[in-house]
């Protein structure tokens, strides 16, 4: 197991994603770990482009807006990171975590966060397996979803299997482990709910009330 001796001095959550748009199963993602990992902020980066994406249909600065409206009401210091967005190349979560140590340091702990369909793939992410040398990787799994090879690929189970660590471990080390969060019962498609916009339907189930009247006002995702 890759981990450090050295003892974690903060412990700053990441969210990553295309945020096209903010749904509530982000927020709900965010303030599940939140409450679990207790860290000291919340870093949300919208992404920039995405490799494994075919176009987003937000601008970086409506997506920006709309995820600063999403966890206006959140409980921990929050930062919302434009460097992907900003990035002139396509943006792989590799070279965001080694850019995020480079500027924290050594002795900050790093959580990656990611929804169970994230998981799903992250074997075909740009080097995946060296995310650990950078951050831990803490997922969020659904109702039925289990640690198998009908769940996720063997490479990502072994991994989660050997790098298994508690909260408490996670929050006070800098990298190297990882958690699978078993109840968050949450599953929500940014797509579905684009599909819905284009249709006239108004998700309010589905999306925070702020980030709603932004689309609607600023007139985006319609055919």
């Amino acid at each position: 197991m890759k981990t450090t001796a050295l003892a974690a001095t903060r412990c700053v959550a990441i969210l990553g994603g295309s945020f096209d748009p903010v749904h509530n199963g982000h927020v709900a993602l965010a303030n599940y770990f939140v409450d679990l990992l207790k860290p000291d902020e919340l870093r949300v980066i919208p992404a920039g482009n995405p490799w494994q994406k075919h176009g987003l249909q937000a601008s970086g600065k409506d997506r920006v807006a709309m995820v600063r409206s999403a966890f206006s009401a959140q409980k921990t210091a929050l930062c919302i990171d434009q460097q992907e967005i900003l990035r002139d190349s396509a943006t792989y979560t590799i070279d965001t975590l080694r850019a995020l140590r480079a500027e924290l340091g050594p002795q900050v702990s790093i959580i990656f966060l990611m929804g169970a369909d994230q998981l799903q793939h992250l074997n075909t992410w740009q080097e995946w397996q060296h995310m650990f040398d950078y951050a831990h990787i803490c997922a969020a799994s659904r109702p039925g979803f289990a640690m198998d090879a009908a769940h996720i690929p063997a490479a990502v189970a072994q991994e989660f299997t050997q790098r298994a660590a508690t909260p408490e471990q996670i929050r006070t080390t800098p990298q190297g482990l990882a958690y699978l969060a078993p109840n968050l019962a949450v599953d929500i498609s940014a797509t579905g709910i684009r599909a819905a916009l284009q249709r006239g339907e108004r998700p309010i189930s589905l999306v925070p009330p702020g980030v709603l009247d932004y689309i609607e006002q600023h007139h985006l995702y319609k055919s």
